[in-house]
């Protein structure tokens, strides 16, 4: 199993689609980084040679911040609009959409599950017939 930057790539799949498991790196950028290591699109994961996965991974670190670097600059930039108190910062911190989507009717994949006000659960009859 061919491993970069930390991430074991799929086996089987084209190393074109392989190299998207990395975080940062989508379909473009990984046919753009085979192309500069002169690899072929439809080559299997598992038959990249050592010496082309080194290729990979000297053109990722020079180009490229994958993987945590790039976890920790977007985790520093949220949190510094936090700090700073912007109003992008305050709907981060209040888990809110941050992109100027509307929220008084859609909005439930950042807002959770909607939250019944005045809902009772209904008590059983005592016996358990109805009256």
């Amino acid at each position: 199993m061919p491993r970069i930057v930390g991430v074991d790539l799929p086996r089987e799949k084209r190393v074109d689609v392989a190299l998207t498991y990395l975080y940062g790196i989508g379909k473009f950028q990984s046919v753009k980084i085979l192309t500069q290591a002169g690899i072929d699109l439809t080559t299997r994961a598992k038959d990249l040679t050592d010496d082309q996965i080194i290729k990979i991974n000297g053109i990722l670190s020079q180009n490229y911040k994958v993987e945590g670097d790039l976890r920790r600059d977007i985790s520093q930039n949220i949190r510094r609009l936090i700090d700073i108190g912007a109003y992008r910062g305050t709907r981060h911190r209040r888990g809110l959409p941050v992109r100027g989507q509307r929220t008084h009717t859609n909005g439930r994949t950042r807002k959770g599950p909607k939250a019944g006000v005045g809902m009772k659960k209904k008590t059983p009859v005592a016996g358990g017939k109805k009256a």
